[in-house]
């Protein structure tokens, strides 16, 4: 492998947020044509709506939960589609959010995702032999793979070798080979300056006889023929590879046809290239996505208009079955995606990175050029503030070299400026509910906060500043004690959060607190400047669900707060969490990170055979869990695509009754008891699970209650 480029990061992250962007600037348009697009917009030059936050899309989640096969399964060469496969299955809900659920036989996903569901292993599960044609060679197996690209840059031969393994799990055909040309290219922008170089690199990886490569030549051709004009190369487009001559919901080669013109016209710049590709129609997310992220790459963060960039505030939202991992940001997102090039080219990254990296999606350094890991902020004022901003800047630095500069104008002792994290998000958070996001909190009751702090030498008077959460179940305020800040010196602020019950943390960060008393009157600036913000340690919190609520998306979709579900019924009755369902159902709250803990609830079995308390969840396949089983038992199982039993003991339990039962994590060792009861106590060796989210589960047509939860550290 070719020795990682020097701005290796910096491209990452231009890649990984010219996909979001493209994803967002072709979403409002998805599967309209030319004509319908230049009747109601003209030549679009922008975003054509202004989303409150832009909700989550299964061209991003795709991408980003895929390539967790590198990290749960192996980053080596010896990565399979059977990898690859598993990881789906431990991502996607059943049949809901994710990706488009459009039946089996009619969305490669769906199908594909049923196959392995079924026991058939991938790449069978994706192939045309399976499947037949029309479904393999749908647009699924390019669309997600923009990725696995960016783990490999330069190499493009090896990222097409990865790409073919993970597009095959739904793909065949044109449809995989498309997969293979987009994650070569993705690869190739890394090391090379011109378009077609890029392009060339894509086509090398494929067979020269396929249709996609047919295709490809096909237009390249036309545009060294008409290199003016756009429109006449995709009115040849339309007329020999349009939708009306290939089956199926949405085909590969029509809109690979226009990513390719969008490409050669746009010339290497950013801007123009992805307006092309969405003025061109069909399935514009899906097609302005792929060509965003290989410009993205090329062009860097420098070639990505501002106006491109503000709009996202590095928000990425998601709806894979892990809450937490619903609330992304683009910057963290792209040091989890280059840690994982690093691995894959055994590499160490560069120092200024390296704890970055380390800490992966939750790194809140503001490091990369022009991020801002969605942070915002709000002014509290009687009088209300003019130009109040948020920006990324090298004036100053706690560590590294950038920090995270915000400016407002206050009025009067006690005005605040908040600069936070949005911590949780409702319905009202969104304009729409795509794809179906549910989300647990990315703080809780318990875990530490600490942030480094300065106040410029300009800002006009004098600064207190705390930490604080909004707890939106109670509508409170909760902080540290406030401290005053010495302009032109960096305050290192750190608070252990309270414990407290039925909380839902729906913000996080510092306040900034005018302080007047020289009775100076005016508006006064403020200029400070915010580092390593950072959220650690175990939760200590307990949610008594009689005070619960549902997060009501539509009619038709309610959610339990804090709550994310793999499948099954799942509601709030009389207090308690009931769940149930055919063959099984599960949902999860809680941080993919907590290590070790002791997790407690009330469970009061009513139907069925397997009533289930979930620990250290890493997805749908990765759990452990204590139950009351069928054979008068509890048991400890863990689930590694199916559950085994641990081990196991006899407990005479009975329906309508309530059991307390404790899980207590310490490393390998797991302890169970009921009631107060120590029954249980196993030390897993072979390749343990040592951290995750918590859960309830019910089994084999099983209903349950679940009326108490509660985690505290394991002393």
């Amino acid at each position: 492998m070719n020795k990682m480029p020097k701005d290796y990061v910096e491209k990452v992250y231009a890649g990984w947020l010219g996909k979001v962007i493209g994803v967002r600037h072709g979403s409002n348009i998805e599967g309209w044509d030319y004509e319908r697009i230049k009747e109601v917009y003209g030549e679009i030059s922008g975003y054509i709506y202004d989303f409150k936050n832009f909700a989550a899309d299964d061209d991003t989640n795709g991408p980003y939960f895929f390539i967790r096969a590198l990290e749960d399964e192996t980053h080596t060469r010896d990565l399979t589609p059977q990898h690859v496969g598993r990881t789906w299955l431990n991502y996607a809900a059943y049949e809901r959010g994710f990706y488009w659920w459009g039946g089996y036989g009619t969305s490669s996903e769906h199908t594909a995702y049923l196959n392995l569901r079924a026991g058939i292993e991938a790449p069978q599960s994706g192939s045309v032999a399976q499947n037949g044609a029309r479904v393999a060679r749908q647009i699924g197996g390019q669309i997600f793979i923009d990725t696995w690209g960016l783990v490999i840059p330069c190499d493009y031969k090896l990222a097409a070798e990865y790409a073919e393994k993970a597009a095959s799990v739904s793909h065949d055909s044109d449809g995989k080979y498309g997969g293979m040309f987009v994650a070569a290219c993705v690869s190739a922008a890394f090391c090379n300056d011109k378009i077609e170089d890029i392009l060339e690199c894509g086509f090398e990886v494929i067979p020269k006889d396929c249709e996609y490569t047919t295709m490809g030549r096909d237009v390249w051709d036309f545009y060294n023929r008409h290199q003016d004009d756009w429109h006449q190369c995709f009115a040849f487009v339309k007329e020999k590879y349009g939708y009306q001559h290939y089956p199926g919901a949405c085909h590969i080669i029509p809109n690979s046809a226009v990513m390719i013109l969008a490409m050669l016209y746009g010339q290497g710049d950013y801007s123009k290239t992805i307006n092309i590709c969405n003025m061109c129609g069909w399935d514009t997310d899906c097609n302005v996505g792929n060509v965003a992220t290989i410009l993205g790459v090329l062009v860097g963060l420098d070639g990505i208009d501002d106006s491109w960039k503000k709009p996202i505030n590095d928000l990425l939202i998601c709806s894979n079955v892990v809450g937490a991992l619903n609330i992304l940001d683009v910057a963290g997102g792209a040091y989890y995606l280059a840690g994982l090039g690093y691995k894959i080219a055994g590499e160490e990254a560069p120092e200024q990175y390296r704890e970055s990296i380390a800490r992966g999606e939750r790194s809140y350094d503001f490091e990369l050029p022009g991020s801002t890991h969605s942070f915002r902020t709000e002014v509290l004022s009687i009088h209300g503030s003019k130009d109040v901003c948020l920006t990324n800047s090298d004036e100053e630095a706690y560590s590294g070299r950038r920090s995270l500069k915000a400016c407002a104008k206050l009025r009067q002792s006690g005005d605040e400026l908040n600069v936070y994290l949005q911590t949780y998000y409702y319905p009202d958070d969104f304009d729409d509910s795509r794809y179906d996001p549910s989300f647990s909190p990315l703080v809780y009751p318990g875990q530490t906060l600490s942030c480094a702090v300065k106040v410029d030498e300009t800002t006009d008077c004098g600064i207190w500043a705390c930490l604080y959460v909004w707890d939106s179940n109670k509508n409170e305020l909760i902080k540290s004690e406030k401290q005053s800040v010495k302009a032109g010196e960096w305050n290192n602020l750190t608070w252990e959060i309270p414990s407290s019950s039925d909380a839902c943390i729906y913000k996080a960060g510092v306040k900034l607190i005018a302080d007047n008393s020289d009775g100076a009157s005016g508006e006064k600036k403020v200029v400070a400047y915010f580092d390593d913000f950072t959220i650690t340690g175990e939760a200590n919190y307990q949610l008594n669900f009689a005070n619960s609520k549902l997060d009501v998306w539509s009619s038709l979709r309610q959610e339990i707060n804090q709550f994310t579900r793999l499948k099954g019924n799942w509601e709030l009755d009389k207090g308690a969490i009931c769940g149930s369902g055919l063959d099984f159902a599960e949902c999860y709250t809680g941080l993919p990170t907590w290590k070790d803990y002791t997790v407690t609830a009330d469970i009061t079995p009513e139907v069925g055979v397997a009533h289930r308390l979930l620990f250290r969840v890493q997805g749908g396949i990765r759990s452990y869990a204590v139950g009351l089983e069928e054979d008068g038992t509890v048991a400890l199982l863990k689930n590694d695509n199916g559950y085994s039993v641990l081990t196991k003991t006899n407990y005479e339990w009975k329906y309508g009754e309530t059991y307390s039962i404790k899980a207590t994590l310490k490393g390998e060792e797991i302890a169970i008891a009921i009631n107060n009861q120590e029954l249980l106590w196993h030390v897993d060796k072979k390749t343990p699970y040592l951290q995750g989210q918590v859960g309830f589960g019910v089994y084999d047509g099983s209903r349950c209650r679940f009326k108490r939860l509660q985690v505290t550290p394991t002393k």
